[in-house]
């Protein structure tokens, strides 16, 4: 992997820090995290976000409670 190197201020890089979910996480991993937060969603995310919000409008869902019941926890 070709490297180089950006310059932020010491804030960001403090932010960044905090954005760490474990110790050796690189920043690329945190940026390319933050940077996924911000795409579009796929047609295919967005077709399945329908089809579940007509799910739920139909009824056809099981409550937490109701999974736990089954689930005997």
């Amino acid at each position: 992997m070709a490297t180089t190197t950006i310059q932020i201020s010491k804030d960001l890089l403090e932010e960044l820090k905090v954005r760490k979910m474990y110790d050796k996480e690189s920043y690329e991993d945190i940026i390319r995290d933050l940077l996924e937060d911000t795409m579009e969603l796929s047609e295919q995310t967005l077709a399945n976000i329908r089809k579940s919000e007509e799910d739920i409008k139909a009824g056809r869902f099981k409550t937490l409670a109701e999974i736990e019941k089954r689930l005997k926890i």
